[in-house]
């Protein structure tokens, strides 16, 4: 038969200790919180541990500021002039081979006041009011 004297708790679960029960039961008067300090004192309790950084201090801190959208390069009138011929095509490949921009995947603008002197095909690249 069941009763208080004979219940168990159920099989994994720990009994919950004690406190402030009195010297004899090993977690009286302090009651596990030792003597005296803040963390003594009642109301503590979302203190962190000792020696713990918050994570959000660990991360390290951004320097700077990255634009989201992609940034032209830009290729001046006169060095199209210098390094093409009448009849050629200007895209991306032919400026990377050229060496006028770094990278193919960003986009390209050609800028510049001065006139074109050569009979050029543009390609896949931006231009400036001044050049159309």
């Amino acid at each position: 038969m069941l009763s208080l004297d004979n219940i168990k708790a159920k099989k994994g679960q720990k009994k919950r200790k004690d406190v402030g029960r009195g010297v004899g039961s090993g977690h009286g008067k302090t009651a596990g919180h030792g003597t005296k300090g803040q963390r003594s004192r009642s109301g503590v309790s979302g203190l962190k541990r000792l020696g713990m950084r918050p994570r959000i201090l660990q991360t390290p801190k951004s320097k700077g500021f990255t634009s989201m959208y992609k940034k032209n390069q830009t290729v001046s009138v006169s060095s199209i002039n210098e390094n093409f011929k009448d009849g050629d095509i200007v895209n991306l490949n032919t400026l990377l081979k050229a060496d006028l921009i770094k990278r193919t995947n960003q986009p390209v603008k050609i800028l510049g006041k001065e006139k074109l002197t050569v009979k050029v095909t543009f390609e896949g690249v931006k231009l400036s009011k001044s050049v159309k």
